[in-house]
């Protein structure tokens, strides 16, 4: 039952051969009723229903209807159909038609449906989810980028 041969059987590999890919996938949900006070950081993809109030690093972030987030987000695809208070830096962004935007939104491709409510800057910018550290930004201008956030 908790035999080492057991376990093995278990993670194999997946098609490709690769067992680190398994590990990445799968999805993480803040569901509505949970409240987040900390960063987030994930390998996976994650959906937020609730409420994060900290930074969020992951591979593919959706914020739900009902979620809100304040901080930081960095990730390579951003889905925002809730609040997000803070700035966005993704590859890939959509604003759906119910997204309450209030920060600034770095990326490579953004779409925005009709409805969606934007206060703060939108910038193009290339390999923006690759990039170590914070990008500091004041009245619309880039200012500092690749800075280290200090831990506590």
């Amino acid at each position: 039952m908790f035999s080492k041969t057991s376990k093995k059987t278990q993670t194999g590999t997946t098609k490709n051969g690769n067992a680190a890919a398994e590990k990445k996938g799968g999805l993480s949900v803040i569901n509505a009723d949970l409240r987040v006070t900390g960063d987030l950081i994930s390998e996976s993809d994650v959906q937020v229903d609730g409420s994060v109030n900290g930074d969020i690093r992951t591979r593919t972030l959706t914020i739900g209807q009902n979620g809100e987030v304040r901080g930081e987000i960095v990730a390579d695809k951003v889905r925002v159909c809730g609040t997000v208070i803070g700035q966005v830096r993704a590859r890939d962004v959509s604003l759906s038609e119910t997204a309450r935007m209030i920060g600034d939104i770095l990326h490579e491709s953004l779409s925005i449906e009709p409805g969606a409510h934007i206060e703060g800057h939108c910038r193009r910018i290339e390999g923006v989810a690759e990039e170590g550290g914070l990008t500091v930004i004041q009245a619309g201008q880039i200012v500092a980028a690749n800075v280290k956030k200090e831990h506590k």
